[in-house]
């Protein structure tokens, strides 16, 4: 089985449990299910995870196909360096825009004025995150 199939394989697996038990958790009568629903998930997320484990390296074809393809650490490094540098950027930005965001309403609320001021903040902390995305395109480039 190709790689990117086995990963799409992956991804439907976990996001099918995942999903759920988000959907299980969703309303105020289902407070008291927290701690069932999180041990199920947990359960099954690991259970997934290692019957991904297995299927992906369960074949030595693919990491031999691979090998041949010239990838060298370098290029795994790269691509590493371009996933933390978006996923971390997003992180933060979305960190920043929470507070950012929250802070806003609630200065909108007691002054309706400070409007303009305030989608410039909330604005700049968005920018965090296209900064992540832009050097991790310049990341991809130099591979």
């Amino acid at each position: 089985m190709n790689l990117t199939v086995k990963l799409i394989l992956i991804a439907a697996l976990v996001l099918s449990i995942i999903v759920p038990f988000g959907y299980y958790l969703i309303g105020e009568k289902n407070r008291g299910r927290y701690k069932k629903a999180i041990g199920v998930n947990v359960f099954f997320f690991f259970g997934a995870f290692v019957i991904g484990s297995i299927m992906l390296f369960g074949g030595g074809s693919v990491q031999a196909a691979d090998a041949a393809g010239g990838a060298t650490l370098a290029t795994g490094l790269g691509y590493i360096a371009a996933a933390l540098v978006t996923g971390l950027s997003c992180i933060g930005g979305g960190i920043a825009v929470a507070s950012a965001a929250s802070a806003a309403l609630g200065a909108i609320s007691e002054d309706s004025s400070v409007l303009g001021k305030s989608l410039i903040f909330v604005g700049l902390a968005e920018g965090v995150c296209l900064y992540g995305l832009i050097i991790s395109f310049m990341i991809l480039g130099q591979l």
